[in-house]
């Protein structure tokens, strides 16, 4: 019960958050109605894993140093491809690389792909049980992720330390 309800109150803590309606008591209780109906949907079909707390912090306040860092890396990324695109002399050369990711739950390496597929230039295109296949633009972009610096800080958002 507890995490239905930890559920429930990251949805209506979502809900006032994008709607931004705080003075309408006819409004927040059709928000909280609302809220209340998706956790109902979720427990019907089980989504409500009664071994998971929906909103307890897996990886703890590290996850907070690890946006920035990766939003630099965008960045940088974008600036890359950007280059890339608009002086023709600059190589492209595509690879396809496999990875083998250091997270020990799936949530990790979901969190780990998805960092890839975010950062410009490089694409997660199969993450099955232990392995990532990664297309990369160019192949300091494949080695960059072959040297593991991102798996290192996404492995260590589970283990506590970025």
């Amino acid at each position: 019960m507890l995490h239905a309800l930890s559920l429930w109150l990251f949805c209506l803590g979502l809900w006032l958050l994008l709607s931004g309606l705080f003075d309408n008591p006819l409004l927040l209780s059709f928000g909280a109605l609302s809220c209340t109906l998706v956790v109902f949907v979720a427990w019907r079909v089980e989504q409500v894993d009664p071994e998971e707390q929906p909103l307890r912090l897996r990886f703890g306040p590290q996850l907070i140093l690890y946006w920035p860092w990766l939003l630099r890396q965008v960045v940088l990324a974008n600036i890359d491809v950007a280059r890339r695109i608009l002086d023709p002399k600059l190589p492209i050369s595509p690879a396809l690389i496999q990875l083998k990711p250091s997270q020990r739950s799936e949530l990790g390496r979901v969190i780990y792909a998805n960092s890839i597929t975010l950062t410009p230039g490089t694409v997660t295109t199969s993450l099955s049980g232990d392995s990532l296949e990664v297309h990369a633009l160019t192949r300091e972009g494949a080695d960059a992720l072959l040297a593991g610096g991102m798996d290192r800080r996404v492995a260590g958002l589970e283990r506590g330390n970025p």
